[in-house]
């Protein structure tokens, strides 16, 4: 199995991807008798139709076993979703540009900061949540609405990626 390289998580770096959720390096301006920063748009929920609704949910994810084969992709068609950490805790993120079928070379890994959330754009391939503590709680924005929102793809033998998140566990 190929070994996949972790990325710091950047704004420049996941662009192609969708948009990291972080108050560093975004514009904001004072709200509330200026008590208050207001850091404004820091991503856009993406709906499929009309009649899609955004909502906000909770996962709570427990941390997978590391090394980690990266032998599947998921991707929302008719919508973005958006993951952010309650907790200020550190998770992985893998990725794969929207196309009809995600291509194992392009696969990319980034690690959060804890203080960084990420909006997958609508179609992007991704892997379910891989979060790096167990009971980790994550704000997530995405769509409801008619029809199936959630394709997977499962890679051959030959195509999959190992993930060694082990560097990143809270012990």
């Amino acid at each position: 199995m190929k070994l996949l390289k972790v990325e710091p998580l950047t704004k420049e770096a996941f662009t192609p991807f969708g948009q990291v959720i972080e108050t560093e390096g975004s514009n904001h301006f004072m709200i509330n008798n200026r008590s208050t920063e207001r850091y404004h748009r820091l991503a856009d929920v993406e709906l499929g139709s009309s009649e899609d609704k955004a909502i906000i949910s909770i996962f709570r994810a427990n941390r997978l076993e590391y090394p980690l084969a990266i032998n599947m992709l998921e991707r929302h068609p008719q919508g973005s979703q958006a993951f952010i950490p309650m907790q200020r805790q550190s998770f992985l993120i893998v990725v794969a540009p929207a196309v009809g079928t995600p291509n194992a070379s392009d696969i990319r890994a980034f690690i959060s900061n804890g203080h960084q959330g990420v909006n997958y754009g609508m179609g992007v391939w991704h892997h379910p949540i891989l979060a790096l503590e167990d009971a980790s709680d994550y704000l997530i924005v995405d769509r409801t609405g008619e029809g199936p929102n959630c394709d997977e793809h499962f890679f051959a033998d030959d195509e999959i990626y190992t993930l060694d998140g082990r560097e990143y566990l809270n012990n």
